[in-house]
């Protein structure tokens, strides 16, 4: 399970790390790039570190979200999380007025957890939904998708699989998949201004250098979220959600796009207190501040800033309907119906019995996977009232 508070600010691990060695042929190809182009930004060296086809941390045969691995999400912890999350689903379909062309989207589906507990929810709680139902994985790794498709066969959904491309009517579901893009690392400067913070090779080893940014759009994104960093400050700034966001929102007819991670407004994310930015590597479910250990075998992971989200849902023309912890959400969405539906069951076992309420737990505590931010945005979904589980928009969004 990622915690919600260790990426807030990096520090070094609490507990010792696993002595893991990084990929030598991912870190030998990331030197060949730097010694024939220069050095280069942590956007790009977290986009190789994570998702080279051949060496990437998220392309590799190595299943990384599992107890044994080096993280844990709500889906793999237990499948009520998609039990809840298939309610929000059918209110959404309900919203729309029941159509029979009705497909959700989920981005970095993995083995498909959530979206066998998805169809698996919507099969006995809306059997008309059930009959209609598509289910549209979006995933890069090819080991991924072929687990999804024989999970979801053996479930009795291989029927409801549908290619994750083109137009729809649905829910796209993106379950912590924008924190693991790619961020560029930025420094506050002494006169205002900006420095990035770019990946170099020295003594045979990768290290960081300060030089002028790379681009104009990161000085524009931290100004159009009202944030000056103060001299020394660094912090991570992700130009890739509003390229992700704008694909949703062309694709995106009718519906909603539900987004569940560690996010927070600008205002927030890039507080002064905030030195030294939110990025964080996590080894063997250990949170740690070595970025450059275990390349390719450790995730890379930062916090997702609201405001430049919500800013760009606007501009494809979707509506913020409104946000919530995960908690809270989870609860509004027949969680504890859920867990009694479990508990009443004779079939449920002690040991069924408590797993749930552990996970139960975890998935409530405003300390770790509770204190996420769900996120709806809409296309032609009446926000009035509200879908369950949501309060009204944060002010805190800037222009």
């Amino acid at each position: 399970m990622r915690s919600f508070d260790a990426p807030l600010a990096r520090r070094p691990a609490a507990r010792s790390l696993p002595d893991v060695a990084s990929d030598p042929d991912l870190v030998a190809r990331i030197t060949a790039e730097i010694e024939a182009e220069g050095p280069m930004t942590f956007a790009r060296f977290m986009e190789l570190a994570l998702y080279d086809p051949d060496h990437g941390y998220y392309s590799t045969a190595q299943a990384r979200p599992t107890r044994d691995g080096d993280f844990l999400t709500a889906p793999e912890l237990h499948p009520i999380f998609g039990r809840a999350i298939a309610r929000h689903v059918a209110a959404v379909w309900q919203r729309l007025g029941a159509p029979r062309d009705f497909t959700v989207r989920e981005y970095g589906a993995g083995s498909g957890a959530l979206g066998e507990a998805i169809l698996e929810g919507i099969a006995h709680d809306e059997p008309a939904l059930a009959a209609t139902v598509r289910y549209a994985p979006a995933e890069h790794n090819s080991h991924r998708m072929a687990e999804l498709r024989k999970r979801l066969a053996v479930a009795g959904f291989g029927d409801r699989l549908a290619p994750a491309e083109g137009p729809l009517v649905g829910v796209v579901l993106a379950n912590e998949f924008l924190d693991a893009l790619p961020v560029h690392r930025v420094r506050g400067a002494a006169d205002g201004g900006l420095r990035e913070l770019i990946v170099t090779v020295a003594d045979g080893r990768f290290t960081e250098s300060e030089t002028a940014p790379s681009t104009p759009l990161l000085a524009a994104r931290l100004a159009a979220d009202g944030v000056r960093l103060a001299p020394g400050q660094v912090a991570d700034v992700r130009l890739a959600d509003e390229a992700w966001l704008a694909e949703v929102a062309r694709d995106l007819r009718g519906g909603v796009a539900t987004i569940v991670d560690y996010a927070l407004p600008a205002a927030e994310l890039y507080r002064p207190a905030r030195a030294d930015g939110t990025l964080v590597a996590y080894l063997g479910h250990v949170a740690h501040d070595d970025l450059f250990r275990a390349v390719g075998r450790q995730d890379l992971t930062a916090h997702v800033d609201l405001t430049a989200l919500e800013r760009a849902a606007a501009a494809g023309g979707l509506e913020l309907l409104g946000e919530a912890s995960q908690a809270a959400f989870l609860v509004a969405n027949g969680l504890a119906d859920l867990v009694e539906e479990v508990r009443s069951n004779r079939a449920t076992s002690l040991a069924q019995w408590s797993e749930l309420r552990a996970s139960v737990a975890r998935l409530l505590d405003p300390r770790a996977l509770g204190g996420f931010r769900v996120v709806v945005l809409g296309r032609g979904v009446a926000s009035d009232p509200p879908l369950p589980g949501l309060a009204a928009p944060h002010t805190g969004a800037g222009a």
